[in-house]
């Protein structure tokens, strides 16, 4: 950075209280340490470690701070939610987002698998709490209207059909992208909203699929 710049983002450098020009006139001849003083500038070895050691901790707890409560990336196994997410792929999650605003359907989010909560899941919301939600030939219907999945690809589809059934307060409906090999509500259920803890956002590899998870 040129002096100029430096002059126009931080306004003047300033001048070290322990150099000649914040000294001011000399006052007398200059005095000499006494034996055994320590040096100016010279810290002691504990004194740094312990330093190290604070901004170390902080980092950590800083961290620690990020994963539990903001974002974390996390890989994906499996093919249920194709083409969109693929298997192996490492995707950003936000674990903040749904403090500020609710679940929205199309959303995909991650969540403790009911029958097993040391286990999480990714899939799509379909329905929401008080919803209908009614499959005809792999065609699914949400509230007596047919919604419109434009992530679905035709050779991920399949013929299921489910009666309707009621999404319960405070639960959502999920699907897989991948309707012929995924496991999802349409076996173990609705999901309770305080097992959902997080939302897919960012896809960060590979790279050729960076970007928004849609």
């Amino acid at each position: 950075m040129t002096e100029s710049l430096e002059k126009e983002l931080l306004g003047e450098p300033v001048i070290d209280a322990g150099s000649a020009a914040a000294a001011g006139p000399s006052l007398g001849p200059p005095v000499s340490p006494e034996p055994g003083a320590a040096l100016p500038g010279r810290r002691p070895v504990l004194s740094a470690a312990w330093d190290l050691l604070h901004d170390v901790s902080i980092t950590v707890l800083f961290c620690f701070f990020i994963v539990t409560f903001v974002a974390q990336p996390v890989r994906v196994q499996g093919a249920s939610m194709q083409p969109r997410i693929e298997d192996n792929e490492r995707i950003l999650i936000n674990k903040a987002i749904y403090r500020f605003q609710g679940i929205e359907r199309g959303d995909v989010v991650v969540f403790y698998y009911p029958r097993d909560p040391s286990v999480s899941y990714i899939k799509r919301v379909i329905g929401l709490p008080g919803d209908r939600v009614e499959i005809k030939n792999g065609t699914v219907y949400v509230n007596e209207a047919a919604i419109e999945e434009p992530y679905l690809l035709p050779e991920y589809r399949d013929r299921y059909d489910m009666p309707e059934t009621l999404v319960e307060s405070g639960h959502y409906f999920v699907m897989g992208d991948h309707r012929t090999s995924s496991m999802d509500s349409r076996s173990f259920g609705s999901v309770p909203e305080k097992y959902i803890y997080g939302k897919a956002t960012f896809c960060v590899w590979p790279i050729a699929k960076t970007g928004r998870v849609r």
